[in-house]
């Protein structure tokens, strides 16, 4: 995979041909660092960033009026794979964690990390089952002992109920 699905165009902000984008990142200024996005599978280079509320309003070169901004209503926006911000260490991308095995402390596979659900609180694992029973494991490290990436697994600690 080379691009990157970072936000979506989900509306146009006033004539000039602005987009409203919701962003998929918890830091939003990281527009003001890039130079180009995609629109699908179109490149833009970026000419202005202004924030309305949580929202990302993206001035983009080549789309300059109301009418040719609403053509992009509802598209996907990505950015290259080399463009990802580096992460702090024990911090991972979304990407980086669906598809790990899942095993327990002695080692025993559960399953597959299939979605990550952000929510307030702290971001839950959904775990696929060989089965095809899911169940959602919180993201602390009382139940996330460790994770590695070069091994693609993820050791869990399980209690009882958990799997149900």
């Amino acid at each position: 995979m080379d691009k990157i699905k970072v936000g979506q165009a989900v509306n146009v902000v006033g004539l000039k041909g602005e987009l409203k984008v919701y962003h998929y990142s918890d830091y939003k200024e990281r527009f003001e660092e890039l130079t180009k996005i995609y629109l699908e599978n179109t490149q833009y280079k970026i000419t202005g960033v202004r924030y309305l509320k949580d929202m990302v309003i993206l001035k983009l070169q080549g789309i300059d009026d109301r009418t040719e901004a609403e053509k992009h209503k509802g598209e996907d926006i990505y950015i290259d794979k080399e463009d990802i911000r580096v992460l702090p260490e024990d911090t991972y991308y979304i990407f980086d964690l669906i598809g790990l095995s899942v095993v327990d402390e002695q080692g025993s596979r559960i399953g597959t990390v299939s979605d990550v659900i952000q929510n307030r609180a702290q971001d839950l694992y959904e775990v696929e089952r060989e089965n095809t029973n899911k169940f959602l494991i919180p993201a602390v490290d009382e139940f996330i002992l460790k994770i590695d990436m070069d091994s693609r697994t993820m050791t869990v600690k399980l209690i009882e109920g958990l799997m149900e």
